[in-house]
């Protein structure tokens, strides 16, 4: 017969092995979930501002507003396939110090990557260096996608997104997925 402490045992190392390693334990623990990633990544950064997909189109689309620098925090093989228009690759690793000299001061930045966890270190790195106004993109290039607003690679339209890998993949629309 299997006692209380038995049942809860494997649900509590899963807990710790998330808390101890990050998101990606907590990709391997459970299926792919775009509410669930974006409560994690809120939860991670709370100290970082997150911009929501349409307040980003609204922005982009008002030339009357200070439009934002957009950095791109994925690998060159991600940024590669497609991007935002406009947008800065930088390492997902990037110290804050190697990207202030890139950033006129008191422009906006908007920081994206895969689903956010990556760009929200970098935003929460560059807010800590003193930059003001800095936001995550919630969601990130996959929700972007999802909804059908405009991507591109090498100057040209595209219509497809790097997966990240088959986990995170799956919070892609298929039909925006591209092949690893």
């Amino acid at each position: 017969m299997q006692t209380r402490s038995h049942r809860f045992l494997v649900p509590t190392v899963v807990i710790v092995a998330v808390a101890l390693c990050g998101v990606g334990a907590w990709v391997l623990a459970t299926p792919p979930d775009f509410a669930a990633m974006k409560r994690e990544v809120r939860s991670r950064f709370p100290e970082v501002a997150q911009l929501s997909t349409g307040e980003l189109a609204a922005w982009l689309g008002d030339s009357k507003r200070a439009q934002p620098i957009l950095l791109d925090a994925r690998t060159e093989k991600e940024f590669a396939v497609s991007h935002l228009h406009g947008a800065r690759r930088v390492e997902p690793s990037a110290k804050a110090e190697e990207l202030l000299p890139q950033l006129p001061p008191g422009r906006p930045v908007v920081v994206y990557c895969s689903v956010g966890y990556r760009s929200s270190a970098v935003a929460e790195r560059l807010k800590k260096a003193g930059v003001v106004a800095v936001f995550n993109l919630e969601g990130s290039i996959f929700q972007w996608a999802n909804e059908g607003r405009p991507l591109e690679a090498d100057g040209h339209p595209a219509d497809k997104v790097h997966p990240y890998n088959s986990k995170f993949g799956k919070m892609l629309d298929e039909k925006r997925r591209a092949e690893l």
